[in-house]
């Protein structure tokens, strides 16, 4: 894989900035177990959407609709797809978010 100073440059400055974020809002995280778990409850009401909807692509949810699929073929994709048509997925997320906040 040859990557261009561009792609290099590119990584170098998300890795850059994650690491500040990381480091800033570390101290911000240590005050308290208030701070630490709920941000002080001073999180915009977007940020905290984006979280619940991010938290829907993590490492267990492809397996688990894989394992839906084998087990129940493709109508078994409904199960997964009810979350959203439901509410649970991004709709929720940015519906509920400011609900958290209270």
């Amino acid at each position: 894989m040859n990557l261009a100073v561009w792609d290099w440059l590119i990584v170098a400055v998300y890795l850059g900035f994650s690491l500040f974020l990381g480091l800033y809002f570390s101290k911000r995280g240590t005050r308290n177990v208030n701070e630490f778990f709920v941000s002080g409850r001073n999180l915009p009401w977007w940020l905290a959407g984006v979280t619940m909807a991010a938290s829907a692509f993590a490492i267990d949810t492809p397996l688990g609709i894989v394992g839906l699929v084998s087990k129940h073929g493709i109508p078994g994709m409904w199960y997964a797809w009810s979350f959203v048509i439901g509410g649970a997925g991004a709709l929720g997320a940015f519906v509920f978010a400011p609900l958290l906040r209270r």
